[in-house]
């Protein structure tokens, strides 16, 4: 019997949270969907939570993911920015952990090295080379569908190995990993 087991990647964002799904059997890929949960039409910022939860949720019950795959924040200058981003990461997060779903958090840097070979390479080049590994027709318009991608196919290419994001496999492990910043 193959080993199969699907990955959700996300791309969390307050404007745009990105997300796409991937299949792996017997250590081989595929693509699965790839789409984005456009938040621009909402003023209120919990209400983008609510929403970003809700979709994460959603995704999880429909498409029974064995692990997801999460984007972290990057360092910006802009604090405001950065607890914003947090906060989507964070009910993503949350999601996933309520449906007792393993988690692995990436650094943006990590995942374009996994998928380009190189750190700095843009949204661009990480989606075309997407595109050319699993066989994507077309890209879509907003590359965030595609950094949500990224973030699965990342975790794919990580498995097993040693030194991975951090990982959480439910609540008492979050917990347990982050409390001395908890606490």
């Amino acid at each position: 019997m193959p080993k199969e087991k699907i990955i959700l990647g996300i791309d969390p964002g307050t404007t745009i949270m990105g997300y796409g799904l991937i299949k792996v059997v017997d250590k081989k890929m595929s693509f699965m969907q790839l789409n984005e949960l456009m938040l621009t039409k909402y003023s209120d910022h919990y209400t983008k939570l609510k929403l970003i939860f809700e979709r994460t949720i959603e995704l999880i019950d429909t498409y029974h993911p064995d692990e997801i795959a999460i984007e972290a924040p990057f360092f910006g200058k802009n604090v405001q920015s950065m607890l914003k981003l947090g906060r989507a990461q964070g009910v993503a997060m949350a999601a996933g952990l309520s449906r007792e779903v393993s988690i692995t958090e990436y650094s943006p840097k990590k995942i374009k090295m996994a998928i380009t070979g190189n750190g700095n390479a843009s949204k661009e080049q990480v989606a075309k080379m997407l595109q050319s590994l699993l066989g994507l027709k077309e890209l879509p318009k907003n590359l965030d569908a595609t950094d949500g991608l990224a973030a699965a196919v990342c975790h794919f290419y990580n498995e097993g190995k040693i030194e991975t994001g951090k990982s959480y496999s439910g609540w008492g492990s979050f917990v347990k990993q982050n409390e001395k910043r908890i606490g």
